[in-house]
């Protein structure tokens, strides 16, 4: 299974518009058009179709946990008595 399937799955079992995606990869500081998106859905065989990298995928996992979970809470210092 590739990073592409990954990610098609993923969008198929969340109920993820392309634009959800996009903001859920700013979520994790990682930019990307819809176009370039959009390649990665595209059959292995077609002109335009580019594989998706690890990176990518790491980002939209992380980004996913932000979405789902929310923001890292503040980690407590502890002052010195």
């Amino acid at each position: 299974m590739t990073n592409n399937d990954i990610l098609k799955k993923l969008r198929v079992a969340l109920e993820l518009k392309d634009s959800d995606i996009v903001d859920i990869l700013k979520l994790a500081d990682f930019r990307i058009s819809k176009s370039e998106l959009g390649a990665f859905f595209r059959r292995e065989d077609h002109p335009k179709y580019m594989e998706c990298g690890d990176q990518i995928l790491r980002n939209f996992l992380n980004g996913l946990i932000i979405h789902m979970r929310g923001p890292k809470p503040p980690e407590n210092k502890k002052t010195s008595k």
